[in-house]
């Protein structure tokens, strides 16, 4: 099993933004974030999910996701997602992020345990550092092409 931490972060909404993510298995750690310089704060939640996802290498695998995000879990936990996608996310704000998603939530076996945020669950805050740091680092800021263009 492969345990799945995020967390996202934007000031401003939209505003600079960023991500953190820790997937660990058995002896295995690994963190990644990035940072953008205009996004919101679903955007990085919702991000850091498919980034993680993204990061397993073999398909099929079970995977639980922790997050602090009701904006993921509940798409996800209570069907939504899948409503919005026969619809083609009319109406819906973050399609390019919904569609990624799904692709690679298709590949494993994946449950969600919501996490209460800032309520010193050690995976969660260390995600939330990981997040806020690329948020402040301009120097690294990634471009959030597709919100920038939409949003």
């Amino acid at each position: 099993m492969i345990e799945l931490y995020t967390d996202g972060a934007s000031s401003g909404n939209p505003g600079p933004g960023g991500y953190g993510v820790i997937l660990r298995s058995g002896p295995h750690y690994k963190e990644l974030s990035e940072g953008f310089r205009k996004t919101t704060n679903n955007r990085m939640e919702l991000l850091a999910v498919i980034k993680g996802l993204e990061a397993i290498k073999k398909p099929g695998q079970e995977v639980v996701v922790y997050s602090d995000s009701k904006y993921v879990i509940d798409a996800v936990e209570k069907g939504w997602v899948h409503g919005w996608a026969k619809k083609g996310f009319a109406g819906k704000k973050n399609p390019d992020l919904w569609m990624r998603f799904l692709n690679i939530y298709r590949l494993h076996k994946v449950r969600f345990v919501w996490v209460k945020g800032h309520a010193g669950h050690p995976e969660n805050e260390r995600c939330d550092q990981l997040a806020v740091q690329a948020s402040l680092n301009s120097s690294l800021w990634k471009t959030d092409s597709v919100f920038e263009a939409n949003g």
